[in-house]
């Protein structure tokens, strides 16, 4: 004798709904992860704004520079040896870095920051494999680990 009225289905077949909770169940996730991992790749994660995918455009004028304030000698031997880099080898401005470092004591707190920024820049410029082969325990290896950083 059946109290229902409503027609009983089989335990396996509870209809379309159920379907589309187990296909957000399984696809939800999966998405998530996605989304979040590309968000986080988009964020300027090493500190220098030159390396950021939003960064703004350089609208100074000549009025402008005057204002500006003198850049700090750690950002001038940086950019210096990141051209130095390009124009010659990473094995050059990593020495150059190292010199500098020894007349300027006052600049080895900021060694190895210039070397991770030379490690990017010499991926950039000759390649991941390539620019391992550079590497030198100038400032703790910081180098290589901006290699690394660079890498991947």
């Amino acid at each position: 004798m059946k109290h229902s009225t409503t027609p009983q289905t089989r335990r396996g077949h509870r209809g379309p709904a159920r379907r589309i909770g187990r296909s957000l169940a399984l696809v939800l996730p999966v998405v998530l992860v996605l989304s979040g991992t590309l968000a986080v790749t988009q964020v300027n994660w090493s500190g220098d704004p030159q390396d950021s995918v939003l960064a703004a455009t350089d609208v100074t004028t000549a009025g402008d520079a005057k204002n500006a304030a003198p850049r700090a000698p750690q950002d001038v031997l940086r950019d210096q040896l990141v051209a130095e880099l390009k124009a010659k080898d990473p094995g050059v401005a990593l020495t150059h870095l190292q010199q500098a470092v020894d007349e300027r004591p006052s600049l080895a707190k900021h060694c190895v920051s210039i070397a991770r920024a030379l490690g990017r820049a010499a991926v950039r410029v000759y390649g991941p494999a390539r620019a391992q082969s550079f590497a030198r325990p100038v400032c703790d290896t910081a180098f290589a680990s901006g290699v690394l950083a660079a890498r991947g």
